[in-house]
Order: C-alpha cells, then sequence, then structure tokens
C-alpha cells in the first residue's frame, strides 16, 4: 500500500475546504448576484490579514445519509484579521455548503470566534446568508442558536457588533442580528422574517411576497430592524469597513482619531440665514450638520426610518462624534415613537463605547394623536429620555430654533446632565410654541378685543419678545452661551476639547430599567 504523503494530503484538505459546496453551487451564487464567503472575507479585511480558525472541522451528523458528506469548514468561513490595520473577527456563512444551515459544530465555530473577540477586545462581524437551522442535527442546530444569542447579549456593550445578511436569514436566526449593534442589508438578494410567506400564505392567508415581507427597504423604512440597506455585497463591505473607522475597538477605548482637517470658513457662512423668518416653514438639518462638522461628512445611520430625527457618526477636529438632530424638514422634527427608539438605541450605543454625543435641536414637541398615545409614545419617548440622561460621554447641544415642552428637557438639555448647551439667537424655548401660549394666556383678552386678529399678532409678538428666546434660559444658567451660527463649529469643537477628561459614572447598580 502507498504511503499517504502528509504535505500533499493536508494541501488537498485546504483545497477542499476552499472549494466549499464545489463549483456548480459556486457559479450559482455568483448568477444570483452574491460573492461567495471566502470572497466576502477577502473584501472585509486588509490584504494578507485574515488567519482562519477551524478550517477542516465537519458535521458530526451520521443520520439521513449525512455520513457520506463531509465537508472541510461545514458551512462557515471564521477567523481574525486586520481592518485598517486595527484586529477584527468575522465569520461568513456559505450558502454553497448545506445552504449555510447552522450545525452544531459550525455554530461552535462561531461561538469560538466571539468568545475570543471579547477576549482581545476586537469587533465581531457577522456575515450571514443561511438557510436556517441544519433540520438532520435536530434539537443540537437549535441549542447552537442559542449559545450564539448568549454570546450576542454577553458581548452587547463590550465589543461592537456587526451584521451583514447577504442572503436568507429567516425563524430564530433572526435574532443574533436584532442583537447586535448594526444591521446591513443587500437589495434584492437578502431577507429576514421570522415566519416567511408560505406559512403566512397557510395560517393567516396574507398574500406576500419575500421582499415586501422581509426585503432590505421593508426593514429600513418600516420596521426599522436594519440600519443600512445598499446596492451589492461590494457595497456591504465598503460601508461595514467605513462604519468600523468611527468606533473603538472595545468599550474601554477611545474612538480612532484622524488629522483635524483645516477649517473652511465659508461653509460656516450660510449658517447665519439658514433659519427661516416663519417657525413654521421647514429647513434641512443635513444642512446645518454638514456646515459643522470635518469635510461636511455625516455617515447617516438608520437613514430611512423615522426621518423626523437624524442620526448617525461624523468628525469634529478629527474626533469621531455621535449626530442626534431633528429633522425640521420631515414632520416639522416632532418626535413619535419610530424616532424616539431609533435615537435612543444610538445615544446607548455612543455612550457605551466611548462616542462624545453632538445634539442639534429643533423640536415643536411630541407628535400628538391617538396613533401615538395608543402606541405608547410616553412609554417610548421615556426611552430617548432615559437614554440622554444615563449617558456619560462628552454630551453637546445645539439648540437652532424650537425647544418646545417636554421634548426641550429629552434633547439633551442642561437638566439631564449635557455638558455644554448652546442656542443660536433664533432659539424659543418655552412650554409650547408662541400660538398656543397665546391662546391659553390671553384668551379672555382677546374674546373682548375689537380686532381679534390685531389683538392676537401683538400678543404673539410679546410672548415671543419676553418668553419664547434663548436669553431667559441663558440667565439662569440652562443655556452656557448664545452664539452666532457661524461659530458653532469652533464653539463645539473647543467644548469637545475641554471635555477631553470628563470622567463620570452612574450609581452602582446591576443595571437600570429602561422602559422597554
Amino acid at each position: 500500500m502507498e504511503k499517504l504523503d502528509p504535505v500533499q494530503f493536508l494541501d488537498d484538505l485546504n483545497r477542499r475546504a476552499e472549494a466549499g459546496g464545489g463549483d456548480e453551487r459556486l457559479r450559482r451564487q455568483r448568477e444570483a448576484g452574491k460573492l461567495t464567503a471566502r470572497e466576502r472575507i477577502d473584501l472585509l479585511f486588509d490584504a494578507g490579514t485574515f488567519e482562519e480558525i477551524d478550517k477542516f472541522i465537519t458535521h458530526r451528523c451520521r443520520d439521513f445519509g449525512m455520513s457520506e458528506q463531509l465537508i472541510p469548514g461545514d458551512g462557515v468561513v471564521a477567523g481574525h484579521g486586520r481592518i485598517h490595520g486595527r484586529l477584527a473577527y468575522a465569520f461568513a456563512q456559505d450558502f454553497t455548503v448545506f445552504g449555510g444551515s447552522l450545525s452544531e459544530t459550525n455554530a461552535a465555530k462561531i461561538v469560538k470566534i466571539m468568545d475570543l473577540a471579547v477576549k482581545m477586545g476586537a469587533p465581531i462581524v457577522g456575515l450571514n446568508d443561511s438557510g436556517g437551522a441544519r433540520i438532520q442535527e435536530g434539537v443540537l442546530s437549535l441549542a447552537g442558536y442559542a449559545d450564539i444569542f448568549l454570546r450576542n447579549t454577553l458581548a452587547s456593550g463590550v465589543v461592537p457588533q456587526i451584521s451583514a445578511i447577504m442572503g436568507p436569514c429567516a425563524g430564530g436566526a433572526v435574532y443574533s442580528p436584532a442583537i447586535t449593534d448594526f444591521t446591513v442589508m443587500v437589495k434584492e438578494t437578502s431577507y429576514m422574517f421570522v415566519t416567511g410567506p408560505d406559512v403566512l400564505r397557510t395560517v393567516t392567508h396574507e398574500q406576500v411576497t419575500k421582499e415586501e415581507l422581509g426585503g432590505a427597504m421593508t426593514h429600513n423604512e418600516k420596521s426599522g430592524v436594519a440600519h443600512f440597506a445598499v446596492e451589492s455585497d461590494q457595497e456591504c463591505i465598503a460601508l461595514i469597513r467605513e462604519l468600523l473607522s468611527f468606533i473603538p475597538n472595545n468599550n474601554l477605548d477611545d474612538p480612532p482619531r484622524s488629522a483635524a482637517p483645516a477649517d473652511d470658513e465659508a461653509r460656516s457662512a450660510p449658517l447665519e440665514s439658514i433659519v427661516p423668518a416663519s417657525p413654521n416653514q421647514p429647513y434641512d438639518m443635513r444642512d446645518v450638520i454638514e456646515a459643522v462638522v470635518d469635510e461636511g461628512y455625516l455617515f447617516e445611520v438608520h437613514e430611512h426610518f423615522a426621518r423626523n430625527l437624524i442620526v448617525g457618526f461624523a468628525r469634529l477636529a478629527g474626533r469621531p462624534v455621535g449626530i442626534v438632530a431633528n429633522q425640521p424638514a420631515h414632520l416639522a422634527g416632532t418626535l413619535d415613537i419610530d424616532a424616539s427608539v431609533k435615537g435612543a438605541r444610538f445615544v446607548r450605543f455612543c455612550d457605551a463605547f466611548n462616542i462624545p454625543l453632538v445634539t442639534f435641536e429643533d423640536v415643536p414637541g411630541f407628535l400628538p394623536g391617538t396613533v401615538q398615545e395608543y402606541g405608547g409614545i410616553i412609554r417610548h419617548g421615556a426611552k430617548l429620555l432615559y437614554a440622554f440622561a444615563e449617558a456619560t460621554v462628552p454630551k453637546l447641544t445645539v439648540i437652532t430654533r424650537k425647544a418646545y415642552g417636554g421634548a426641550y428637557c429629552v434633547m439633551s438639555s442642561k437638566h439631564i446632565r449635557t455638558d455644554a448647551n448652546f442656542a443660536w439667537p433664533t432659539a424659543e424655548i418655552a412650554v409650547m410654541g408662541a400660538d398656543g401660549a397665546v391662546n391659553i394666556l390671553y384668551k379672555r383678552e382677546l374674546e373682548a378685543a375689537a380686532d381679534v386678529a390685531a389683538a392676537r399678532a401683538a400678543k404673539i409678538t410679546e410672548y415671543r419678545e419676553k418668553f419664547a428666546n434663548p436669553y431667559i434660559a441663558a440667565e439662569r444658567g440652562f443655556i452656557d452661551e448664545v452664539i452666532r451660527p457661524r461659530d458653532t463649529r469652533a464653539k463645539l469643537v473647543a467644548a469637545l476639547a475641554a471635555l477631553d477628561t470628563k470622567r463620570d459614572r452612574n450609581p452602582p447598580k446591576k443595571h437600570g430599567n429602561i422602559p422597554l
């Protein structure tokens, strides 16, 4: 009998592992507009830095003819490498091997990666493309999901977790991405749902496609489950790499800083006239943000969901910051259920990972109506209040125009431990808008007036001059300074530098009870 060459055997095993489910299945993967698991990993990490673990692992199932189907790697590629020169861990499910289904062994492989990431203090990136639990393994595959969910939960707030949905993700599998910090979906090729269209047709008689039920835009616009929607696998990987450039490797590190760009004063000049004379006229808060942050660039998160609130990452003098801003161009910038949840989640992420928060405020209040009240706006609005109040990172706020009622308190006001609060001369800080306030305060006078319209207009002007301006709040110390709009960037940069060594903490406790 010819002696087996160990080097040749190793080379053959490597080839089998890297071949995935075989040439035909790899071809079908690419024809569907999707990259293979290894191609995705190669794009994610800096060239030549990826180190794979458990490359030769195989499943342990010996039933249902599975003993003849042993593929090294067992449907998931996992390991660590460098992204922008910084350590990161990742796993990529391989749809060409058993449909990327989760087995006992590849769940253990994912769990190993997650444990290592927490131990080393490095981000975890999951590239999901799986048909779900491997049915042949029964409860063992379900146990694998639960093991992953536990690691997601324990890693939350310790290391950043990013999920990319690059194919199917259904049933129990959806809960791992749901626990992670950010979810990216690829249009046309990815979907997420707990229960698929076929079951819905049978049980509820609803007629719906996969795309309508759980496609990228469904979860970006309607449910808010996903944070980003991209056109291709390549764009998905590029977005993940850019996202990681704003955030630290773990909860003990500071965000990575870059060189501060030269200030461009010309970008700040339009701020002097950006707020319309009429308090009811909209403007785009993105124009304000882009005139203030480095190079006018905002990396927006949850762009398509709850568009009355803007959240995202930017840099000020090279330092990453989290931006939270009311958007007067949509629903007048009011806070509703979706905006409150969107903002609270983002604020808590920034606080967990030492990213300063900068708030741009123009909020007339919470969105009124029975839909909001029945939906629990009180509870959901309290989430945003809780998140801002709980946050101990440097917090800065700029009030550009309206700051009315409870929404003024919620949007990172001085009263909930915000460090630096600025207001433009156009700011209106009051219990409510002048129109509503006058109707209550001067009701009898107006009813007795000969010319009600003229009397009402005079009272509105008087109210604005006496109460709805930033100087009353400044007299009380609730606003640190009333500033010229064009000075906003300089003031924020200086305040951020002064807060560089800030140390704050909450009372000792196991954890708070945020109103979920």
